[in-house]
């Protein structure tokens, strides 16, 4: 696990480095900021969406999974969990916290050098893959703190606890995972991360947690239709 570890890590430190930029930073400048991470959000998710190959599982997964996380609302929860750190925090009138976690979440975790590099350790293969994604994600995570705040930093705890599932899980299974399912789930997760950007743009909000269960659904799809 040590490449998630430095992972988590990376993305501390640098919303460390973030908190201390954001209390410097004019208002002119912070909304640019904003801006140019809306804008950054949907040039990634537009590559990464480009990349799927079955439009029609993308698209059936797409509406049944967000079907399914609009009944159990997992928006809601999210919101829930965010308000009780807040609370912990004192900082419930904060309201980009929520919007923090979330964004930095779905940034750090929906990429396919997460997944990749997850599965890459978990076979023995070495952890290079998620070296360089710390150092990635780590210089994100200051662009993304000093715009949103504090929440980014907490954006740390699920995606340790993705990344730990992820390479759990090639750990038992890895061998039998085709590459084909990682490639539709990369642009999957580049369909969420596009309505994230229109969502930090305030063009549209969209309910990206709703979405999330399409992932399992266009798993389950690709075993069977691929």
């Amino acid at each position: 696990m040590i490449g998630t570890l430095v992972n988590v890590g990376a993305v501390i430190i640098g919303s460390a480095i973030g908190l201390v930029f954001r209390s410097r930073i004019p208002k002119r400048l912070f909304d640019i900021v904003f801006q140019a991470i809306g804008l950054f959000t949907i040039c990634l998710g537009l590559v990464m969406a480009f990349k799927a190959n079955n439009m029609l599982i993308m698209v059936f997964s797409l509406v049944t999974g967000s079907l399914l996380g609009e009944w159990i609302n997992i928006e809601k929860g999210a919101e829930k969990l965010s308000d009780k750190i807040k609370h912990k925090l004192g900082k419930k009138d904060d309201a980009s916290f929520s919007t923090g976690m979330i964004t930095a979440f779905l940034l750090f975790c929906m990429g396919s050098m997460s997944i990749l590099g997850c599965f890459e350790e978990g076979m023995g293969k070495g952890a290079n893959l998620l070296f360089t994604k710390s150092i990635m994600d780590g210089f994100s995570a200051i662009a993304l703190t000093a715009a949103f705040g504090i929440g980014v930093m907490f954006s740390s705890i699920p995606l340790l606890i993705y990344q730990v599932a992820l390479t759990l899980l090639a750990m038992f299974f890895g061998n039998i995972i085709p590459e084909a399912i990682i490639t539709e789930l990369t642009g999957i997760g580049g369909i969420l991360i596009l309505g994230l950007g229109f969502t930090i743009l305030d063009i549209k909000k969209i309910s990206v947690l709703n979405m999330l269960p399409a992932l399992l659904i266009e798993v389950l799809l690709c075993y069977f239709f691929l």
